[in-house]
């Protein structure tokens, strides 16, 4: 988990090819893990400005998100601006969820090889 986790950091704004399923969903439960075992332990720690510091996580955190949703979304054939589908009302957040767990055109697409020859 960790190496999906660093793989996605180190792709920090790398917009082009395509990420697996696994990488994608490893990398958000890496980031719930992290988001949980923040908002327990530094209120016990009794640290100051423990909300500033998870404010700042998820804002270093963004443009790696973004970046592998779009290379989740390339993965599975559809172009970037298929993100917008999120601000659909009511329907747009889950469209993009199952966009998110479909599995990935076998071989290559035109954004890149399979991830999963690859790895």
């Amino acid at each position: 988990m960790i190496n999906n986790y660093t793989n996605v950091l180190k792709k920090y704004v790398e917009f082009s090819g395509r990420a697996r399923r696994k990488e994608y969903w490893l990398f958000y439960l890496a980031n719930v893990i992290l988001s949980v075992l923040s908002l327990i332990l530094m209120p016990l720690i009794k640290m100051d400005g423990w909300l500033i510091v998870l404010f700042l996580y998820s804002l270093a955190l963004f443009l790696p998100s973004l970046a592998l949703t779009v290379r989740r979304l390339h993965d599975t054939g559809k172009d970037w601006p298929w993100i917008f589908i999120v601000f659909v009302p009511v329907i747009g957040g889950i469209w993009l969820l199952v966009l998110m767990i479909l599995e990935g055109n076998e071989g290559d697409n035109e954004y890149g090889p399979d991830p999963k020859k690859i790895a």
